[in-house]
């Protein structure tokens, strides 16, 4: 973003539990270093796991080391922090370059950074000198040799000057007709580099939101003002005709079907052009899990019938892929999980999926482990391309506190995307089961029809947003002729209480009720529980609720659950999280709530790029006969 000064513009001056989480770390961390050979290291915790070798500095012709020292009295902490994370020189100082003509290239470009960092912070007046064994940058010849003992010090002083703020906003061309305040652009507001960029784009985004896929920005004046500190900006936009979609075409795909890349873009010729259906167009091909990277993108010109090309280009990822999970708690034991996926199978993106779970180990009887296996297979694109196909058959052989279980079912749907944040789905299943609980021992053939709708606008490790659930699965038992439908709604929302997102509150609420049958006509596996690492933590898993003469759970017809945490950012990396959970089971189809359980206590998050490793310790606050004294639950990923 040039800036153009009435005296200067900026300037550069011349020159047990733990172990469990570790070793799952270590297990997904290892994969990770497998795929980039460029990490050095592995850290949990600030431990250092291992590290690998490198010989990179053994290939670096004429290798010439340097030291670096940052001057910046004028800087507050956060600025000079953001000033040497800016600076390659300091970043690499571990590392030598190749020769003096290395050394020369590297402080010249970090000098180019800096100043982009005082444009980033609003900073107009600052000045970065550079010197190399005593000696300005400017003053070098560009052969300069650095000969003496190495490391050659190199010094860069920092003026950083006045904080600027925005002066007079002038919009021109196209968007002579737009309020410059509903983008940002605002007298006496942020006049940062990133701010003024982000209005521009916002600019011509809402010209494009008219279906003028050419808007662009023509023109650009910025002026620092250094007598008031201000900075005044002039943007011309050509906001360009209003046209629909041309031809797509898609370049990369190598096993998945071109055409049905293209099918998948629902961008349809001659409708009107959207940046936001090429968003979704972008999201969906990405969702479809068989790509790496996807760029949709508007071609420069019209074509002969007045609408906008479209390029897509891929690159395609490996069809096979392997999982594998792990969590583990004081009360509920240590669960495996894995799974293999073909992600393409027969070239439009099917997906194949076998899944593998055993949970339970740490029990002292090992017949009392719980396994489950299924199939799954998904094909996207059969009405519409925002919908998906489903088919699948799993098995269970479980055996709770509250019963033992063995089942076989399968179940075959649809689910379709309203939107980006909205999928509703209806499938029907068939489940065989044989039961065996406080009641007896039962025997199961249960059709079901299990509707859902979602909302989600939250992500892996929300800062803001929430999520909804809705479901319904009316069921009837073909062969004790009992029918029921099992409801329930969930909600979490997510609410950042700083700028920085340094402190996030974090809610769920659930509740649900079946209605039509008594306690005893519903299967144990259906009925509803509460208790352990994901729903009330510092109880057994399922051991809040009516019990029978022996204490075991029996389940009830209604449940309500909320949980409330404290996300707070020690670090970049570390977390710690203060929680309270609270939760009723009820044999009644209305939730008991002068029966709660409630639970408290704080958990520590050590955030990771395949999601936040979590351990979490909590006390149940009023204490059965029957409850632990306390939980430790661990695993990856938010608790809700």
């Amino acid at each position: 973003m040039p800036v153009h000064g009435r005296q200067t513009a900026v300037g550069c001056a011349s020159g047990g539990v733990l172990l469990q989480i570790v070793l799952l770390a270590v297990v997904c961390s290892t994969a990770l270093a497998a795929q980039s050979r460029s990490a050095a290291a592995f850290e949990l915790f600030g431990l250092k796991l291992w590290e690998l070798s490198s010989d990179e500095d053994a290939d670096i012709v004429d290798p010439l080391r340097y030291t670096v020292t940052i001057d910046a009295p004028d800087a507050d902490e956060d600025l000079a922090e953001k000033l040497e994370n800016a600076s390659a020189l300091k970043a690499d100082e571990e590392h030598p370059v190749s020769g003096s003509l290395g050394l020369l290239a590297k402080a010249r470009s970090d000098r180019d950074q800096l100043v982009a960092a005082f444009y980033a912070d609003a900073l107009y007046e600052g000045v970065v000198t550079i010197t190399i064994q005593g000696k300005p940058l400017d003053d070098l010849p560009p052969d300069a040799e650095f000969s003496g003992p190495q490391p050659i010090p190199v010094v860069i002083s920092i003026a950083a000057g006045p904080k600027f703020t925005l002066g007079n906003i002038r919009l021109k061309g196209d968007a002579a007709g737009l309020a410059s305040a509903d983008f940002g652009l605002i007298a006496g507001g942020d006049a940062s580099s990133g701010a003024v960029l982000k209005a521009e784009a916002a600019i011509v985004r809402a010209l494009k939101q008219e279906g003028r896929p050419l808007a662009k920005v023509t023109g650009r004046e910025i002026v620092a003002e250094h007598a008031g500190s201000t900075l005044d900006v002039t943007l011309t936009v050509a906001a360009g005709p209003v046209a629909g979609y041309g031809d797509t075409t898609v370049e990369g795909t190598e096993k998945v079907d071109r055409d049905f890349t293209e099918y998948m873009t629902g961008l349809k010729r001659g409708r009107q052009y959207s940046p936001d259906e090429i968003d979704d167009a972008r999201d969906r091909l990405l969702g479809l899990e068989v790509f790496n990277s996807v760029t949709v993108k508007e071609a420069d010109a019209l074509d002969a019938e007045g609408n906008i090309p479209i390029g897509v280009e891929v690159s395609e990822r490996k069809p096979h892929h392997l999982d594998l999970v792990g969590s583990l708690s004081s009360t509920d034991g240590l669960d495996l999980k894995g799974n293999w996926e073909h992600r393409n199978l027969f070239g439009p993106a099917e997906k194949l999926r076998i899944d593998g779970k055993i949970s339970g180990i740490g029990s002292n009887d090992l017949s009392q482990l719980n396994y489950s296996a299924g199939v799954m297979f998904e094909k996207p694109g059969v009405v519409g391309p925002a919908s998906k196909f489903f088919a699948g058959v799993n098995t269970v052989l479980e055996h709770p506190d509250a019963y033992d279980h063995f089942s076989v079912k399968g179940n075959t749907g649809l689910s379709y995307e309203l939107d980006k944040q909205q999928t509703v789905s209806a499938e029907v299943a068939l489940d065989y089961s044989k039961i065996t609980d406080s009641f007896g021992k039962h025997t199961y053939l249960i059709a079901s029809v299990p509707l859902q709708y979602v909302y989600d606008d939250s992500r892996l490790n929300p800062t803001t947003g929430y999520r909804a659930l809705a479901y319904a699965e009316p069921s009837y038992d073909i062969l004790n002729g009992a029918a029921f439908v099992k409801l329930r709604a969930e909600g979490s929302a997510y609410q950042s209480l700083d700028t920085a997102s340094k402190f996030v509150l974090a809610e769920r609420v659930a509740i649900g009720s079946i209605i039509g049958a008594g306690l005893q006509d519903v299967p144990a596996d259906r009925r509803f529980y509460s208790g352990g690492g994901g729903s009330v933590r510092g109880y057994a898993y399922q051991g809040i609720g009516p019990k029978d003469i022996e204490g075991e759970p029996i389940g009830g017809l209604s449940f309500f659950e909320t949980s409330v945490e404290m996300r707070i950012a020690v670090t970049d990396t570390i977390g710690v999280v203060p929680f309270v959970d609270a939760g009723t089971v009820s044999t009644r189809q209305v939730p008991d709530f002068s029966d709660m359980k409630v639970g408290a206590g704080v958990g520590l998050r050590y955030l990771t790029a395949f999601g936040p490793l979590r351990i979490d310790a909590a006390v149940p606050l009023n204490r059965g006969p029957d409850d632990p004294h306390f939980g430790i639950y661990a695993g990856i990923g938010q608790a809700f």
